[in-house]
């Protein structure tokens, strides 16, 4: 039996668990793994069939982590009646009956935000459940000093790449959103402003895998970095990491090279940076 259990943490915040619906999204939909990538799991919740949660004071919303446990993301109290949509509903909503729900986020549980995570149970099919569900605690992670927001904003500093790499567990939602995509990356030299394009498209480990070859060579094996870092054996610590497209997981190699060739010819990185081709 379990020490510790969410509905603890729900009598300690004074929540009744029957007002409380949990909500599980998996990184394995590419809808919500699109919104979850530019920041925007809130708005792709807040667009449910009118009688969902019906009766529900919050929603808590936790995103799929490894095997079938789930991180919490934040927690929403409903806040009056359901809207029609106005305007064209979102892709992921066509064909259905969605209206949007006024959830508004809460500071309650906030200090576990990204750090509490649960197991969700077997029936992850079941991706929305009442609170009076017992799910098992399975740790409650050290405080993130660098918070994953999305795809589009991301920009990290060598060392702040190194302190992701190296601590799975405190920084588990960057290594699942990293290692679940392919994508044209950019690294720029904060000393000098040259920069770097590249790309992760194949293999297990995406784009994390990529980047953490960064992290233990500090070069990835490119030979201008390595010329650079012979005459500036510290100068990794000026790279900055970020990304300019991601990619469909179906493209050739052939279509993979063309996108990354094309960023090179934008940003004349083989002309005034570290591309050599």
């Amino acid at each position: 039996m379990a020490s510790l259990y969410l509905t603890d943490l729900f009598k300690r915040a004074g929540i009744d668990p029957k007002k409380v619906m949990l909500i599980r999204h998996s990184l394995n939909d590419k809808n919500f793994r699109e919104c979850y990538e530019k920041g925007e799991a809130y708005e792709y919740t807040k667009y449910q069939s009118p009688s969902f949660a019906k009766n529900a004071d919050y929603w808590m919303i936790f995103i799929s982590d490894r095997g079938t446990s789930a991180k919490f993301y934040g927690m929403y109290s409903v806040n009056g009646q359901p809207q029609s949509c106005s305007t064209a509903l979102p892709k992921w909503c066509e064909g259905s009956d969605a209206v949007i729900h006024s959830i508004v986020e809460t500071d309650i549980m906030k200090d576990l935000q990204n750090r509490l995570v649960i197991e969700w149970g077997k029936a992850t099919v079941s991706w929305y459940q009442w609170g009076t569900n017992e799910k098992e605690v399975l740790c409650i992670q050290a405080v993130q000093r660098i918070p994953f927001q999305g795809f589009e904003k991301l920009m990290l500093s060598y060392d702040e790449l190194k302190e992701i790499v190296d601590n799975p567990d405190i920084y588990g939602d960057w290594h699942v959103a990293l290692s679940s995509v392919y994508a044209i990356y950019l690294i720029a030299d904060k000393k000098d402003g040259q920069l770097y394009v590249g790309s992760a498209s194949s293999g297990k480990g995406g784009l994390l895998k990529r980047w953490t070859d960064y992290v233990q060579t500090f070069h990835g094996g490119n030979i201008d970095m390595q010329e650079k870092l012979k005459e500036y054996p510290d100068r990794y610590h000026d790279f900055q990491f970020s990304i300019l497209q991601i990619l469909p997981p179906n493209l050739a190699k052939s279509e993979v090279d063309t996108i990354e060739t094309l960023w090179k010819d934008k940003i004349l990185s083989k002309v005034f940076g570290m591309n050599k081709n």
